[in-house]
């Protein structure tokens, strides 16, 4: 069967395929890698490992430490201090961390598997089961949620094959099938007709290993009680990109967390018909005062429910007029897809002022909502517009939230801790403290100095095994849009 499966890859099959015809044969573990097409990945296996004299921002969102020393065994941070006064052991494996930041794995709450495309009259979401998994392992990103699935049994066997050694990518938080009423020209989505349909879906797919579900733009309150009685019966929590409910109203029935930030809020339009999807709320958005009163109040609403918001500036980014593919990613995109991009923003670029001041504002009421107590989180949704890429983008974010005003470190406190505590896994990992999973990005440079340098990732730690950052960017680059 080894025989066979060289002459596959000589082929050039997809590594897909190739785990269909050899999985039978492949032994696998959780904590060490030991299959030949993932140890090409990894640059960094020992069962004890040091890192010295580095940088860290331990994503409690505290300031940053300099000239730390790290012991990590068997995939677990065993000490981490100053290096005068956590001692190197004899015969381990060192890293020299001079000149370099470790940060914890980002944990990132609006992902997804799938690549969206605009084909009219419809909107594709193509699954991309080949390319995302490494390309969000490359940008840093250890454990992330789908926040809406058109194939989640797809998504359920890569989670089960990236954990049981048989691909690189990071730990999933599955959502089910987007939840949602006929509306949207999207052919992959299954459009329910019911409260009690949405409470079958919820069931059905948790049953199969779904651990959180997503509404989406076209539902009644009522499919929205159902869904989030089903999932918090099961302990399992709601998120939603709504429209046709408003932030208010999902509150008070429930829901535990809000995508985009505020731009998918419609609390603000005044004729808004009830279960009614208004069509375009950013009208409302552009000319509420960036310190509203109305804003504030809604924003308390929704932290005394303790609702979660995620940020998902990436997506909207492009909107902007800023660079075709901001955060990079060129070429990880299939060349015929780099060029339709390419002319679509010719297109589009410069016509749209209004929408570059909206983003701004954006910014600052999710700047606003964490000053004010808020649990913010972020993703970046590799839709829209398709010029946001999995791993380019997800370290991006990062860029974006100090450019909304948070520092570096409570940046990375958003895209780790904050995460972590609302998936209930901060007890092991989203932050670097003795303990813990030894889920790291290794970044070479100081990205407080300069936040640019958040883009050179170098090693990707997962539970302590060091993958390449560029080999895994590498491996992935031009599949984009194909697979």
């Amino acid at each position: 069967m080894m025989d066979n499966l060289n002459t596959l890859k000589n082929k050039g099959l997809t590594l897909l395929t190739i785990f269909y015809f050899a999985s039978t044969n492949y032994v696998h573990a959780q904590k060490t890698v030991n299959n030949s097409t993932l140890s090409s990945l990894v640059n960094v296996q020992a069962d004890t490992l040091a890192i010295t004299n580095v940088k860290i921002v331990d994503g409690t969102g505290k300031p940053a430490r300099t000239d730390q020393n790290m012991i990590i065994i068997n995939g677990k941070i065993a000490k981490v201090g100053n290096s005068s006064s956590v001692k190197i052991p004899k015969k381990v494996k060192i890293i020299n961390g001079q000149g370099k930041t470790l940060i914890p794995g980002m944990i990132m709450m609006h992902e997804h598997l799938f690549y969206g495309k605009a084909v009219s009259p419809y909107y594709l979401a193509l699954q991309m089961p080949v390319s995302f998994p490494q390309l969000y392992l490359a940008g840093g990103v250890t454990t992330m949620r789908t926040a809406g699935s058109v194939e989640p049994q797809t998504d359920l066997t890569l989670k089960k094959w990236i954990n049981t050694g048989k691909i690189a990518g990071p730990n999933i938080d599955v959502t089910g099938p987007y939840i949602e009423r006929e509306g949207l020209m999207v052919p992959e989505i299954l459009a329910i007709e019911s409260p009690l349909t949405a409470e079958k879906m919820v069931n059905y797919w948790a049953d199969m290993g779904c651990t959180s579900f997503k509404v989406y733009m076209n539902i009644t309150k009522e499919d929205l009680a159902a869904t989030i009685a089903a999932a918090h019966k099961r302990n399992i929590k709601v998120t939603g990109h709504l429209c046709s409910v408003t932030y208010r109203e999902a509150a008070e029935l429930g829901i535990d967390n809000l995508e985009h930030g505020f731009f998918a809020s419609t609390d603000f339009i005044a004729d808004k018909k009830e279960n009614k999807c208004p069509g375009n709320a950013n009208a409302s958005l552009t000319r509420l005062p960036v310190d509203s009163k109305e804003m504030k109040e809604l924003m308390q609403f929704l932290i005394n429910k303790k609702v979660t918001i995620t940020s998902t500036l990436p997506v909207f980014e492009p909107y902007t007029d800023r660079e075709v593919i901001p955060g990079g990613g060129e070429v990880a995109l299939a060349a015929s897809v780099l060029e339709n991009i390419k002319k679509n923003y010719d297109l589009v670029a410069g016509k749209d002022v209004a929408y570059a001041e909206l983003f701004k504002k954006q910014m600052a009421w999710e700047k606003q909502f964490v000053a004010m107590g808020g649990r913010l989180t972020a993703g970046s949704d590799p839709t829209g517009a398709g010029r946001v890429i999995p791993g380019y983008a997800n370290r991006h974010s990062l860029e974006l939230l100090t450019e909304a005003g948070f520092s570096f470190p409570e940046a990375v406190k958003i895209t780790s801790l904050n995460a972590a505590e609302y998936l209930g896994i901060d007890k092991k990992t989203g932050t670097i403290e003795a303990g813990k999973d030894a889920d790291l990005v290794l970044i070479n440079g100081d990205p407080e100095k300069n936040i640019k340098e958040v883009l050179n990732t170098e090693i990707v730690f997962k539970k302590g095994v060091g993958y390449d950052s560029k080999k895994l960017f590498e491996q992935a680059a031009g599949k984009v849009g194909l697979h």
